[in-house]
């Protein structure tokens, strides 16, 4: 079946590559895996010679069907929705009452931002995901402070836990291939909110006023968002940081303390008026 263009379909052919994708995800046995995108099927098969059970979440009409045909419902559940409106907290219910699901996707380029985003807001129930996306984003997604690819992205998803790396291919190994090269990284999902202390939502704010222009300094980005210049020298003071060091330099640690320095001057502030 050709693919669609318009929804970013590139299908994986290459088998050594198929069997490492499945190899990654970890024991399956006795499992409920979500796969995000199956598009033909490749990586499915590979699923369902290894998993309890498969959801298989396609958006395509004719490749649903097409999956209903070749796995039998005790096997492979296909729903026909788009992933961004996918319920996974209830797909934990139905399938897997107790444990969290493992996930898998060769995810559509045009909204993997998008994805991620819904992954990591459902993050209580899963496990791990093992994820194929454009090279460049892997890249930021696992990026450590100090390197190049560390933003907005890296802080956002190791907030949910640990993103490794795993292997990369070439747009040959697709059918169409792409304009560039993908890569496969894993996921296991541990929020350290709770850990650190911090409102998950507050806190991913100030994240991104800490990276809103990244040639400037932190504590200018800071300024700039409105915060008074006592309350930032102070805050930096408290969390050990520079006061010229830039958002790119920070640990998700790093980023905690600044949190709660600035709640505690605000706070302060407010007091004294």
């Amino acid at each position: 079946m050709p693919a669609k263009p318009k929804l970013g379909q590139h299908f994986l052919h290459d088998v050594e590559a198929i069997e490492h994708i499945a190899a990654s995800i970890g024991d399956m046995s006795g499992r409920t895996v979500v796969e995000i995108g199956p598009g033909q099927g490749a990586i499915t098969a590979a699923l369902v010679a290894r998993a309890a059970h498969v959801v298989a979440i396609e958006y395509d009409h004719d490749l649903a069907l097409q999956m209903r045909i070749a796995h039998p419902p005790s096997q492979l559940t296909v729903v026909e929705q788009d992933v961004l409106q996918f319920d996974f907290a209830a797909a934990q219910a139905e399938f897997s009452p107790g444990e969290r699901l493992l996930v898998v996707g060769n995810l559509p380029y045009y909204i993997t931002s998008q994805i991620l985003l819904r992954l990591a807001a459902s993050h209580t129930a899963l496990d791990r995901a093992v994820l194929m996306v454009q090279r460049e984003v892997a890249d930021r997604c696992t990026a450590q402070p100090g390197s190049r690819d560390y933003g907005l992205l890296s802080v956002t998803v190791q907030m949910f836990g640990p993103a490794q790396r795993i292997f990369t291919l070439p747009p040959g190994a697709f059918t169409p291939p792409p304009e560039v090269y993908s890569t496969v990284f894993r996921w296991r999902f541990a929020s350290r909110f709770a850990e650190l202390g911090v409102e998950e939502q507050n806190f991913q704010h100030l994240v991104r006023q800490a990276f809103a222009q990244k040639r400037k300094t932190l504590a200018n980005n800071l300024r700039a968002a409105g915060f008074t210049p006592d309350a930032v020298a102070a805050a930096l003071s408290a969390a050990h940081i520079d006061p010229q060091a830039r958002a790119e330099s920070l640990p998700v640690d790093s980023f905690a303390a600044l949190w709660h320095g600035l709640n505690r001057e605000q706070r302060s502030e407010i007091s004294e008026q």
